[in-house]
């Protein structure tokens, strides 16, 4: 594969940026944060199990086998969950994606309470980055990105951040942090107030995607979108997916088309009076694959293919 459908350029939600501004501008009000990005599937690449995953010496190990439950979670808030809804919270708390990479391996999964902080250092590093935000910002991005990534926690499992973890070949440092992902699942996970043009607020939603600098090139950006639409394919029966690409970012582009993603609305020239890049809104339509609700997620006996 080509290394352009693979790399993952830094590029932040919209949504992000204008909470961003919002916060350097207090005089205008805040908007609800909201995340999306992109994604594909091809269901013989990887697997989802709930089985370990090889052990590692490593305090990062992503080890599935060690129950997580996201109904202790301190930021899901107190509200109330339907039977559906906590059917939901138990297939995001068993979902993992493994791939074997060229150089290594990785594992995607939702992130959890203690890896929120990392996770907000590297979407604060991205979003520095894709802004040419001075350094002397760092705290502050990482404070706000927080904020939203909290904000976000508590609508699960309407919404949910993904995290990948990388394992390099004959490696000694065991995973490493090596990619985030948003996903949005239905309207209850949407935002109030998405990025132009806006897509269907009841269809599966993707953004926020970023990969670790010094990762990048390795087909990490690639497997978290595959990982997003694999997990979107169990959570929801809307198989139109949806997601924003800045028209300057032409590698992005390339993998979102390489990915079957085609564009179905542009930005008019006229939001550019904003300060806001000029973004694609495209759309991909998922194989029909069966949901968690159709299939039997008791099965302990499912193992990895040799």
């Amino acid at each position: 594969m080509a290394a352009a459908a693979l790399l993952l350029p830094l590029y932040l939600d919209p949504q992000l940026e204008q909470h961003f501004h919002t916060h350097r501008h207090p005089t205008k009000s805040l908007p609800f944060l909201s995340s999306r990005y992109p994604f594909l599937s091809l269901r013989k690449l990887h697997y989802n199990f709930k089985c370990s995953l090889p052990s590692s010496s490593s305090t990062n190990s992503v080890t599935p086998a060690q129950y997580y439950s996201f109904l202790d979670d301190p930021f899901r808030g107190s509200r109330f969950l339907t039977n559906e809804e906590l059917e939901k919270l138990k297939a995001l708390e068993s979902f993992v994606y493994f791939q074997e990479l060229e150089s290594g391996s990785l594992c995607v999964r939702v992130m959890r309470t203690e890896e929120m902080d990392s996770t907000a250092g590297l979407l604060a590093e991205s979003f520095g980055e894709s802004m040419l935000m001075p350094l002397g910002y760092e705290a502050l991005l990482r404070f706000l990105v927080k904020q939203y990534l909290i904000e976000r926690r508590a609508v699960m499992p309407h919404a949910v951040t993904l995290v990948g973890f990388y394992r390099e070949k004959g490696g000694q440092r065991g995973e490493e942090l090596s990619g985030t992902v948003e996903v949005c699942f239905d309207n209850r996970g949407a935002n109030a107030s998405p990025p132009t043009p806006a897509p269907p607020k009841n269809s599966p939603y993707i953004c926020n995607m970023t990969v670790t600098k010094k990762l990048r090139r390795r087909g990490i950006g690639w497997h978290l979108l595959k990982a997003s639409e694999e997990l979107i394919s169990q959570m929801t029966s809307s198989k139109e997916v949806y997601l924003h690409c800045r028209m300057i970012d032409e590698a992005p582009f390339n993998m979102y088309k390489k990915a079957g993603y085609n564009v179905v609305r542009t930005d008019s020239i006229f939001i550019l009076l904003t300060l806001q890049r000029r973004k694609h809104l495209m759309c991909k339509k998922l194989p029909v694959f069966n949901s968690f609700l159709e299939s039997d997620m008791s099965d302990s006996g499912e193992e990895l293919p040799s």
